[in-house]
């Protein structure tokens, strides 16, 4: 049997730095993943504005952005036109990258344990988890930070709850110009000319000397149109996005084309002695709305600075101090803020509705007079390849 005062069972994103934060803080700790090294996934591939400044608070950013890629500006379009040059803080950065980052930051002492969490049992004084190899760990605090993976929390009698079915698909992969060394942005955001279109955006940003796109649509995974972007994706993509081309010239999909479909879902039964939940096992985000990290980073950072010192402090563990993890107000706003963004996106990308219809339009007349301000100021100078829209 190894005791510890906190085990973390998964290590994405939510785990390791959670593992890095407590043991910077010397808290004795310990991480429960089967990865030598986190494999690739799609997941977030790029930080940015609040997300910068979420990441600084876990004292873990400096390392972490500097495996990052920073784009600097980023044009937006729709209609084939440019609406917006501006300054960017997007870094570029694989999900993998990201969290294997994350996890050469992690102090020695807290031990990483190369295996499954096979059972956990829970009670308000010492939690135990069973291990695959056969071992065994005592700890006061479990948290599970094992994302989609629901077979530990059923065991608990922890359930899911879908409150929107493949709210939205995410596809990855790599571009590249053809006949040319590179394209004209830095970064470009194209956004849908018509909600037919049933996507929210195309963004394409750098991460190292690649260009790198995330595609986020509405659609359902039985839908003949992921298969037709599989044959022939930038045919799909130019057929989707009249006018992209005159954004991008030529160009050609490289490598594999990852397809990650979104359920939004909370977890019911979550509020038991001597366990909490963070990231995506406790709820999830659209990744549409760009809010995943920022939910990820306030869980940890919300723990690791102010809850489980509190909690350590004292003896036990019982539900009344988890319920103030979970009561937490910077949390709770959090969790709502990223709900409410998902829902919106969507409406706002293909409601037919008429307020849905002015808000489409208004956001484009936003963005027009964000670049005329910005190029007024001298913030950008003109690319060879793309215009100031003066019209739609």
């Amino acid at each position: 049997m190894r005791y510890t005062d906190v085990a973390i069972i998964g290590g994405g994103l939510a785990g390791s730095t959670a593992a890095a934060m407590l043991g910077r803080a010397g808290i004795s700790a310990c991480l429960i993943d089967p990865h030598l090294s986190y494999p690739p996934e799609l997941r977030c591939e790029k930080l940015g504005g609040d997300q910068l400044e979420l990441l600084r608070r876990t004292g873990l950013a400096e390392e972490t952005l500097r495996a990052t890629t920073l784009d600097g500006q980023v044009w937006e379009a729709r209609f084939g036109y440019v609406v917006a040059k501006k300054p960017s803080d997007q870094h570029g950065i694989l999900y993998d990258t990201l969290v294997n980052t994350m996890r050469a930051q992690i102090p020695g002492d807290v031990e990483i344990i190369h295996a499954k969490a096979y059972a956990v049992s829970n009670s308000a004084d010492r939690q135990k988890i069973v291990l695959s190899n056969n071992e065994e760990i005592s700890a006061r605090l479990i948290v599970l930070a094992n994302g989609l993976n629901t077979g530990l929390r059923h065991t608990l009698g922890m359930q899911r709850r879908i409150i929107s079915a493949c709210h939205s698909i995410t596809l990855g992969f790599d571009v590249m110009p053809v006949g040319r060394a590179a394209f004209d942005f830095p970064a470009l955001t194209y956004w849908p000319g018509r909600p037919s279109a049933r996507m929210a955006y195309l963004t394409l940003f750098p991460i190292g000397g690649t260009m790198r796109a995330n595609l986020m649509v509405y659609r359902d995974m039985t839908d003949p149109w992921l298969q037709q972007f599989r044959q022939a994706p930038e045919a799909t993509m130019l057929a989707t996005m009249p006018g992209l081309a005159r954004m991008t010239g030529g160009f050609m999909v490289s490598g594999p084309i990852r397809i990650r479909p979104a359920d939004l879902y909370v977890t019911e039964g979550y509020l038991q002695p001597g366990i909490v939940l963070v990231g995506d096992a406790f709820s999830t985000s659209c990744p549409a709305a760009g809010t995943g990290s920022d939910k990820v980073f306030t869980d940890v950072e919300r723990l690791c600075n102010v809850h489980i010192p509190a909690w350590l402090s004292s003896d036990g563990m019982d539900v009344p101090k988890i319920q103030a993890f979970y009561d937490d107000p910077v949390k709770q706003a959090c969790e709502a803020r990223s709900l409410a963004k998902a829902y919106h996106l969507r409406s706002l990308s293909i409601d037919h509705g008429l307020t849905w219809r002015a808000g489409r339009w208004g956001r484009f007349v936003v963005r027009f007079a964000q670049g005329v301000r910005y190029s007024t100021a001298g913030a950008f100078r003109p690319g060879r390849q793309g215009r100031i829209a003066t019209s739609s």
